[in-house]
């Protein structure tokens, strides 16, 4: 009986919603609130901004010699601490795998070991008939695929050379011949540059760091093979490197000391300037907790003073030329307190982001004057080498030659440790589960609302089935969030239900049966939209880390400033809730249902909010730590996870802390985004059933497998019953 009234009930929804499409948006109406769909990535501006403002005022009260000794100090250790601690150093295992040459200096093809097995392919030009030691150049490659084999690099590593400078360029991890993600179809990586250094990236920023230690290792260990030569003279090092390598070279600059000379290109800014243009860039870019710590990009080049320092930029550039002047004009200050104001130099041109003859004619007389090697600055033609000619190994890839250790492995391993400590916190359940309160307030960046504001009521339609109510509420941030609340005409019970789709509420109220289901079953609903989701997203930044339609730079502007994705929508998830409590304080109860990724917010939420009585997750994720060890992870599932919160707590934990409440998972998903095996669903589920068993409530908590083509919505209203 029970199954034939479900049956007519769906059957009832679905010519409902066959004949008419509800309209549930809201912005349309209120044109103040417009600009809506960017609230996610403006949210972490603003949170930047004033983090940006605050450091801003502390480097104002900066005077003394003494006092930017100790700002020097004080950064280094930050950096230091936030970059991660490096690993030991290893042998080299240098290997030349061919000599070319050419009119006035030759090139070795080399290959040596940043870590063990974990290869780096690089060429050294030498200039010819050196008489005594020659000064010598370390080169980060900016993001090309080609990477220092293509003619524009080549032209200045050439015209170094022909100046009498030694010069080490190198493969960044994810370019030249050091590609990781090799479609063995076409040969080719399957993402360009960027998207290659993003997409392990952001598996390195769940563990709790940013990938940008690796970058930086490979050229520290392209220092240590430099000062191995014979031919090099260990007191005079130098870097360069334009866009990617800028940043390569203001990250190595800042912390070896061995580096004498510096000359970062078309990277320095500031923050402040890449937040309201095109956004935080990929993933090494990008360091944990930067901005939280009171850092920004005049940081890399205050550190180093008194030693020479040249930035060089260009008016175009997409790294604001307004960000790279208020940063030699910052910067200059502190060379002037060191008494070394004319170590810091600025060059800049008019042209977009690359390379122009003026800066690197000035990048030139820069090196020469400051590592002492004095001769003709101009900017010559040369014959650059043929691609081919180039390649350091056999296949032209060290993953078909030598394969080794990619950004992926090195960090699987890292992951491995934090889960086998977090299994040990486990044992200890009560104390463990304890704590994971804090942990979500301190990883994630939540904080239960101080305030919640007024609502804004904006219609209602009525039909025979239900009304439909539609209101804003503020956010957390400076937006309003859109709800629609479905109320049944008739055969009310006594349970409001909270509705969370990943893909909007217009799409859960129209193009899912869900909603209409659990309205024609007497359940009231309130369909809400989430930063970045439905009317709330999904923004104009899509940035240079944009994977199968998911802005990873959006997650990367949360981690600079400590904040999170999953915090923000976990705070608007409790407002919704306290909405739902204003109107209908006679009910005595609230269920929170998600559909998709939105199962990690909701499990964060409900954890600090204790009116969510019962929660059922339809298809998500089950883990963090899931994601960060499938090399073929799932991209959309990256902005619902927490940087860092693997060392103190993951998903199931969060499941396990729900208890006594009742918990159903429905559909779970592997992190590949496939149905989650048995295997994975023991892994992650083990634990909290355990919990729960253990605090005698084995029943509250349910694991479920919809066959494919059946609709899940049976199984929700019986668990709801």
């Amino acid at each position: 009986m029970n199954r034939l009234y479900l049956s007519l009930a769906f059957l009832f929804a679905v010519l409902i919603s066959s004949h008419s499409q509800d309209d549930i948006n809201l912005f349309d109406y209120w044109k103040y609130y417009s600009d809506a769909e960017n609230s996610l990535y403006k949210y972490f501006c603003s949170t930047g901004l004033q983090l940006l403002e605050e450091r801003e005022a502390a480097i104002d009260k900066l005077q003394t010699k003494e006092e930017w000794l100790q700002r020097q100090s004080d950064v280094r250790d930050k950096l230091l601490d936030i970059i991660g601690p490096f690993p030991e150093k290893t042998p080299l295992n240098v290997r030349v795998t061919g000599t070319i040459q050419k009119e006035g200096f030759h090139v070795e093809k080399l290959i040596y070991e940043s870590m063990p097995n974990y290869f780096v392919t690089a060429a050294l030009f030498i200039p010819d008939n050196l008489k005594d030691k020659a000064p010598a150049i370390l080169n980060p490659i900016g993001h090309s695929t080609m990477s220092f084999r293509r003619d524009v690099y080549q032209h200045s590593i050439i015209n170094l050379v022909k100046k009498g400078f030694i010069v080490l360029a190198y493969d960044p991890i994810g370019q030249g011949e050091r590609l990781q993600y090799i479609d063995k179809a076409t040969g080719m990586s399957r993402f360009g540059s960027t998207q290659e250094h993003s997409y392990p990236g952001a598996q390195c920023f769940i563990s709790g760091y940013s990938p940008a230690k690796y970058f930086i290792w490979d050229g520290i260990r392209g220092i240590d093979l430099l000062l191995s030569r014979k031919e090099v003279d260990p007191d005079r090092i130098g870097i360069t490197g334009i866009s990617g390598g800028g940043t390569s070279s203001a990250y190595i600059g800042a912390i070896d000391d061995r580096i004498l000379a510096s000359a970062p290109e078309c990277y320095i800014t500031k923050f402040e300037y890449l937040y309201r243009s095109r956004g935080p860039q990929d993933a090494e870019q990008n360091l944990f907790h930067f901005i939280k710590n009171g850092l920004d990009h005049p940081d890399f080049i205050e550190i180093r003073a008194p030693k020479p320092t040249l930035i060089i930029s260009t008016t175009r550039d997409f790294f604001s030329i307004q960000g790279a002047r208020e940063s030699f004009h910052e910067a200059g200050k502190a060379y002037s307190a060191l008494g070394a104001k004319g170590n810091i130099q600025m060059s800049e041109d008019d042209n977009g982001h690359g390379f122009t003859k003026k800066n690197r004619e000035t990048m030139y007389a820069f090196f020469q004057q400051h590592l002492d090697h004095p001769g003709d600055a101009s900017d010559h033609e040369v014959e650059t080498l043929p691609l081919d000619e180039l390649w350091v190994t056999e296949s032209g890839q060290l993953a078909t030659s030598l394969k080794g250790e990619t950004i992926f492995s090195l960090n699987k391993r890292i992951v491995e440790k934090q889960v086998s400590a977090l299994d040990s916190k486990r044992m200890n359940m009560e104390e463990h589960l304890s704590a994971v309160p804090d942990a979500l307030t301190t990883i994630a960046g939540i904080s239960f609302p101080e305030r919640f504001g007024s609502e804004i009521f904006s219609g209602r339609f009525e039909n025979s089935s239900y009304s439909l109510e539609k209101y804003l509420i503020e956010g957390s941030g400076d937006y309003m969030i859109p709800l629609a609340l479905l109320i049944p005409a008739k055969n009310r019970e006594n349970e409001t239900i909270l509705l969370l789709h990943e893909e909007g509420k217009s799409y859960a109220m129209n193009s899912d049966s869900l909603a209409k289901q659990l309205v024609a079953n007497g359940y009231t609903v309130l369909l809400g939209d989430l930063p970045g989701i439905g009317e709330l997203g999904p923004g104009y930044l899509k940035g240079d880390a944009y994977i199968e339609n998911i802005s990873y730079n959006q997650w990367f502007a949360g981690i600079l400033t400590g904040k999170s994705i999953v915090g923000l929508r976990a705070e608007d998830i409790i407002r919704m809730t306290h909405f739902l409590k204003s109107k209908f304080s006679e009910f005595n109860a609230i269920s929170v249902v998600s559909v998709g990724v939105l199962g990690s917010e909701l499990l964060h939420a409900a954890l600090l909010d204790r009116s969510i009585h019962k929660v059922c997750l339809v298809q998500p994720f089950l883990s963090f730590a899931g994601i960060a060890l499938e090399a073929q992870y799932k991209p959309a599932f990256i902005s619902s996870t927490v940087a860092g919160a693997i060392e103190r707590y993951d998903l199931p934990d969060l499941m396990a802390a729900l208890s006594p409440r009742k918990v159903m998972i429905l559909n779970p998903l592997s992190a590949t985004g496939e149905p989650a095996g048995k295997e994975n669903k023991v892994r992650h589920l083990t634990y909290p059933g355990m919990v729960f068993k253990h605090r005698g409530v084995e029943e509250n908590f349910r694991v479920a497998v919809v066959d494919e083509g059946q609709p899940v919505y049976e199984q929700i209203i019986k668990w709801l019953r």
